[in-house]
């Protein structure tokens, strides 16, 4: 286990040198895992291409370093618990010796069915142990692992499958959410229909609810692994081998795959997840994400086994059977770091303190924060009600295309300060720039956020479209990763997270482009267009507010559109990017150049008219008084 940062001052004396010698200080660290073949050269990289390569030449697996690397002093000791939907049900505790099996049987199986390194392999699985199994066998073999969240519809899904052209499938027959059953192969099957690639689906029974199985296609989990061998070799990695692709929405309508490598990603995972949970031998560590989205990539899976740790799945919802159901779990296993989003702790809020207070919660050491900035209050009440005013919270600040955390406390080391993320972690470093691109020098600045050296877990591309990666993150400002982020920076030099500057809605924690609902609200066929941005919402951070426009609607019509709306989103994109408001408009702010002003309707849905700033180049500005009139919030004007 590499060693962590052991206080403040060698925070900054790790920073200096992390930022003076990068090359020498990530070398450092990465000779602390298994290489077949030493890297000839720590990094090459410029942003102009971008080109971005480290270890250059090294040769590894990142499963013999999760596996081989630990199992002579932790072959029994427990590397995942998961703790079923019901809790009436039984969890399931798998030893680092009984994963390995598992993933070994499961890399052959893949082998057998022609799964072979490069290839890539679509997982769409509910959050049960086969999940990291069958992500952990594709990157075993050299397999390209995309895993798409288990509430993404069949459009999303095939879109998915199509842009990486992925060889299979793995699903299940359905999953288990709250007191929901959602049929999984159902959808898969759907969205199949839109693929030509695919030629496996392997299908796990989770619910054992009644599907259809294509012959010659389709397979039970438990046939594709009978009789198959536990005891596999790892195949050979190159250090800028692709691990896995991960689908994240952007300012334009089509998602985009981000890209990670084997030996970057491996060396900032592990290295991120033991300096800011400061995590120590022994601990119970509980991320509460989903899999399908990258918090549960790096911080479930890859960065605590890769660092020897004991992690905790969750298949449920924080409120499922009562709103108490976290802490109980907190307390049946004695978690030591817990790290959840903002959005389920404000939801927890909403519910009343009793649940929280009823609980021990004494084994708690640190609580962390993830997804979106945390206002002050969600983070005193989670400072002080959870975490009994004794446990740091680390608010965390990071992206898709980051692969680990970039800016934060160190946990019991950073001194924090509610709603900041504070200071960049060694190696990271961050600037502050106006919208001209000028460097903000010094303390109290506001800007937009970049980085202006690379990290090891940072994205290479997006699949198959390196132009579309240069334009999002490397165009706008010159030889600088653009985060899409505002940021201010304050007079301790701690900075704080503003939320998206692009047309991005931040939802719960995930990334919803504006441009991907706008395109399924005007496949309605009485909508005439759309214009869709973020508003204030006391549960998600962020709600979204769709501005529509209709042909004459009929009053049959005119009562039912909303609902036609909110479900054809849900079926185009998944639940997750319905509108939470819809407001039917007679026409949108346009200038005369027919580009919308969506600043206006952004300050709107805020509930702000005092500051609209310029109308004048509109080419109705008496189109902004009516939206105004039937606004669906209270517009102080």
């Amino acid at each position: 286990m590499m060693k962590k940062i052991s206080s403040f001052v060698d925070y900054f004396q790790q920073y200096h040198e992390s930022v003076t010698d990068p090359e020498g200080y990530w070398a450092k660290i990465a000779e602390t895992f298994n290489w077949h073949k030493k890297w000839d050269k720590v990094l090459d990289w410029n942003f102009k291409e971008p080109k971005i390569n480290w270890f250059i030449n090294g040769k590894l697996n990142i499963t013999e370093n999760i596996f081989e690397r630990n199992l002579p002093a932790r072959k029994d000791q427990v590397a995942l618990i998961w703790e079923p939907n019901d809790p009436k049900g039984k969890e399931i505790k798998l030893t680092y010796g009984e994963l390995f099996e598992k993933v070994c049987q499961f890399a052959n199986a893949l082998k057998k069915s022609g799964i072979k390194k490069g290839d890539r392999v679509a997982i769409y699985l509910p959050m049960v142990p086969e999940l990291p199994i069958s992500m952990l066998a594709c990157a075993r073999i050299g397999a390209v692992h995309s895993i798409v969240f288990a509430g993404f519809s069949a459009t999303s899904l095939s879109d998915r499958i199509n842009d990486s052209k992925c060889n299979m499938v793995i699903t299940a027959d359905g999953l288990f959410r709250g007191n929901k059953n959602v049929h999984l192969k159902s959808i898969v099957d759907e969205a199949l229909l839109s693929c030509d690639s695919v030629e496996h689906v392997v299908v796990l029974k989770r619910t054992g609810d009644p599907i259809e199985m294509k012959a010659g296609r389709d397979i039970w989990w438990s046939d594709f692994i009978a009789g198959v061998s536990t005891v596999n070799k790892a195949e050979v990695m190159d250090s800028e081998d692709t691990l896995f692709i991960l689908y994240t929405s952007g300012s334009t309508g089509k998602p985009k795959g981000v890209l990670h490598t084997v030996g970057g990603y491996m060396v900032f995972a592990e290295y991120t997840f033991l300096n800011v949970f400061q995590y120590n031998e022994g601990d119970i560590y509980w991320c509460t994400a989903d899999i399908g989205w990258v918090t549960g990539h790096t911080y479930i899976v890859y960065g605590p086994l890769l660092a020897g740790g004991t992690s905790i799945m969750f298949e449920g919802i924080p409120t499922y059977p009562d709103p108490g159901r976290f802490w109980e779990v907190v307390d049946k296993y004695k978690v030591n770091q817990f790290y959840t989003a903002p959005t389920a702790i404000r939801a927890l809020i909403a519910q009343g303190d009793e649940w929280v207070r009823s609980k021990d919660l004494s084994s708690l050491k640190v609580l962390g924060s993830v997804g979106e900035p945390i206002n002050e209050e969600a983070w005193r009440w989670y400072h002080d009600l959870v975490g009994k005013g004794k446990c740091p919270i680390v608010d965390t600040w990071w992206q898709t295309e980051t692969g680990g955390i970039l800016i934060t406390p160190l946990a019991g080391i950073t001194p924090t300060k509610p709603s900041f993320a504070t200071l960049p972690l060694p190696g990271v470093q961050p600037v502050i720039v106006d919208n001209e691109g000028k460097v903000l020098e010094g303390n109290n600045v506001q800007g937009n956020l970049c980085i202006k050296f690379p990290w090891p877990g940072m994205i290479r591309t997006t699949y198959g479209d390196h132009e579309r990666c240069r334009i999002n993150y490397f165009s706008t400002y010159r030889n600088l990763y653009f985060t899409g982020d505002g940021a201010k920076r304050d007079e301790e030099g701690y900075y704080r997270i503003l939320g998206r500057v692009d047309d991005v809605i931040n939802v719960s924690g995930h990334r919803i482009g504006t441009a991907e609902v706008e395109d399924a609200i005007n496949q309605h066929p009485k909508v005439v267009e759309s214009a869709v941005v973020g508003y204030p919402h006391e549960i998600k951070g962020s709600g979204i507010y769709a501005y529509v426009t209709c042909d004459a609607l009929s009053e049959d019509e005119a009562r039912t559109i909303e609902k036609e709306i909110t479900d054809l989103v849900s079926k185009i994109i998944g639940p997750i990017a319905k509108p939470d408001k819809i407001q039917l408009v007679a026409g949108l702010p346009k200038t005369r150049s027919g580009k919308i002003m969506r600043r206006i309707l952004r300050k709107i849905g805020e509930g702000d008219a005092t500051s609209l700033g310029d109308t004048s180049t509109l080419l109705d500005p008496g189109v902004v008084e009516d939206i105004i009139r039937g606004a669906k919030v209270d517009v102080k004007r």
